[in-house]
């Protein structure tokens, strides 16, 4: 296995990229952070030596719906195309583009697989995908790689989003009311995307290609209700009303800024199951280093050991 030392590395401002950063440095990685924000990040890129890139930048998917869609073509697709025309021109070797399963499909059947056809829905799915297409058009030159990642929700100490709205409900002692809602999602902790990033650069066996990112087994949200409660101490107060109802009620918070939309009911509901078995089989391993539920407990014993 030959290690490659020098990471370019984009979005190093967000949750991924500040741990993905300082978890390749305690490896031994050289990293160079570049932001897409400054107008001469093309001087800087030209300046800078390294074996691979990983572009995190990107327009993250807004769940209160007030983003316009040109904001996330021009930051997702526009800039994603602009970064890839000069690892292009470079002597870089790896392209790491991180998309999103959101650019394949909004909800899914089954378990979501790589070569599933994509339809997205939101623009920022739309944007994701059409990114993709793009890269995966161009010929690379003998020797580069590109990986599109797709990662499903992650997680890890210090994440803000959906799993914080829920440990606040069980913390304040709140009854959980979608019980009734029965489903299956995948998950992903921070320790094994980075794991899974270092492995591939490190690794000149695995080919260019679409891989998903994920936990390797899932969970229903009210297992993580139940999870939170016990990390508290806590009895779970699963209560079971109506979907119906509930889906009545949160069209207010379409109209009105609540905790509870559409789209974050969506979100904590629906089952959406994700396959990790392709990049598994390319690192030829057979579990990723924390189990789900192990991941899941660290993130939980941070909002714990914050509160």
């Amino acid at each position: 296995m030959l290690y490659y030392k020098n990471i370019l590395l984009t979005g190093t401002s967000g949750f991924v990229g500040q741990n993905l950063s300082l978890y390749l440095r305690d490896k031994g990685f050289q990293v160079t952070d570049i932001s897409l924000r400054n107008l001469n990040w093309k001087e800087h890129f030209n300046t800078v030596k390294a074996h691979a890139i990983i572009h995190l930048a990107g327009k993250a998917h807004d769940t209160s719906n007030t983003s316009s869609p040109e904001d996330y073509f021009k930051v997702n697709r526009d800039l994603t195309i602009s970064l890839f025309e000069e690892f292009l021109k470079s002597d870089i070797r790896d392209f790491f583009f991180f998309s999103s399963v959101k650019a394949v499909a909004d909800t899914i059947d089954g378990a979501l697989i790589e070569n599933v056809p994509a339809n997205p829905l939101t623009p920022y799915g739309k944007s994701k995908l059409e990114a993709e297409q793009y890269l995966l058009a161009q010929p690379l030159s003998a020797g580069k790689r590109l990986f599109i990642i797709r990662p499903c929700m992650i997680h890890g100490p210090g994440n803000k989003g959906n799993l914080n709205l829920l440990y606040n409900i069980v913390k304040r002692g709140l009854p959980w009311p979608l019980a009734a809602f029965h489903n299956q999602r995948s998950f992903l902790s921070i320790d094994n995307l980075n794991f899974l990033l270092e492995s591939m650069v490190s690794d000149l066996s695995i080919p260019s290609g679409i891989y998903n990112f994920s936990d390797d087994a899932s969970l229903s949200t009210n297992d993580l209700v139940s999870l939170i409660a016990n990390s508290l101490s806590k009895t779970p107060r699963l209560y079971s009303i109506f979907p119906g109802f509930i889906k009545s009620l949160v069209r207010i918070g379409d109209i009105i800024p609540l905790p509870l939309n559409s789209e974050r009911l969506k979100k904590l509901t629906e089952s959406y199951v994700v396959s990790n078995d392709k990049i598994k089989k390319a690192l030829n391993i057979k579990n990723l280093p924390l189990s789900s539920r192990e991941g899941l407990k660290l993130t939980i014993k941070s909002f714990n050991e914050k509160s």
